[in-house]
């Protein structure tokens, strides 16, 4: 999967040296406006914990797109997904085609 995808001035990345995905403003010198944040707690899954959007930003549907761009990744590198994160949990709840990645925590 790729690193990085786009939408106008809105991009999408993976940070794996903070251990997180993040929207990222063009238009605002690549300002980071967002981020899914995950643990590696072993080597097959991927636990989201936290995911924020800059408030006016809000209403555009960018929180979804990055979670849409971070579990694509997850699922490209063969892993699985611990939505421990609200958001995420409720997000893979109205996209079941993650399900089958998806490890529901107790």
């Amino acid at each position: 999967m790729s690193d990085e995808t786009s939408t106008e001035s809105i991009t999408y990345v993976h940070a794996p040296d903070l251990n997180r995905y993040e929207v990222r403003d063009r238009d605002k010198d690549d300002a980071v406006i967002g981020f899914t944040q995950y643990r590696l707690p072993d080597d097959v899954h991927v636990d989201f914990v936290h995911t924020e959007v800059d408030e006016s930003y809000g209403g555009r549907g960018i929180a979804g797109e990055l979670v849409a761009f971070a579990l694509a990744d997850v699922r490209a590198e063969g892993k699985r997904i611990i939505p421990h994160c609200p958001y995420v949990a409720k997000w893979i709840a109205k996209h079941p085609e993650y399900a089958d990645i998806t490890d529901v925590p107790a």
